[in-house]
């Protein structure tokens, strides 16, 4: 008689990392964690904070605005970083990470659109799923105001974050049950507007 040999299934990617943050949000230091991440994806890091943020809200609802403010703190203050990179090291650092996005050439077009829309560019980019990264780093490159981006990146930010927040505190645990149960349609959902995002900046462009 044949042994059977299971074959594990394969494994959506976020759907992976979700479960993966629903363990670290139960450790004592799992909210510094999400911090760290909402200000690397700012600046450098491609995988945004806001699944780490709902596994943490998820964990403990009645924490949730305080996760969002830490959230948004961390994300502000890696915007911050970002401008800074685009500020005094576009040549070394930030070219390199706007190349992953096939941006290096369009510094003019990018000038261009923070000449015409720069708050609602910023704000956009901040709430909606559009590359926050790009436009920290050609912030900084193209010298927008640095209190004018703080406050909007704060604002469209703490939306963003606190709107999910919001969503989780007020249904509780059957939001979990929900989101479990439909993870897989609704990180395909989640990945086609942050593909939508990058190819309506592409186009803005």
């Amino acid at each position: 008689m044949k042994e059977t040999i299971a074959v594990p299934r394969k494994t959506n990617i976020v759907r992976a990392f979700y479960d993966k943050c629903m363990i670290w949000s139960e450790q004592p230091g799992g909210v510094w964690i999400m911090f760290g991440l909402a200000v690397a994806e700012s600046s450098f890091f491609p995988i945004p904070p806001d699944i780490f943020l709902m596994a943490l809200c998820i964990a403990t609802p009645k924490r949730s605005f305080r996760h969002a403010a830490i959230c948004t703190l961390g994300s502000v203050l890696g915007g911050v970083i970002g401008y800074g990179l685009g500020f005094f090291f576009m040549d070394t650092l930030g070219r390199p990470i706007l190349d992953l996005y096939g941006l290096q050439n369009k510094y003019l077009m990018v000038q261009e659109l923070y000449r015409n829309y720069d708050v609602l560019a910023v704000g956009a980019a901040g709430f909606t799923p559009l590359p926050y990264k790009i436009f920290t780093l050609t912030a900084g490159a193209f010298h927008l105001d640095l209190m004018t981006f703080t406050l909007v990146s704060l604002v469209s930010r703490a939306g963003r974050f606190f709107l999910v927040a919001a969503l989780i505190h007020r249904f509780g645990a059957p939001i979990r049950t929900f989101i479990e149960r439909y993870f897989n349609l609704l990180s395909i959902v989640f990945l086609v507007l942050l593909v939508a995002g990058y190819i309506l900046i592409k186009q803005l462009l």
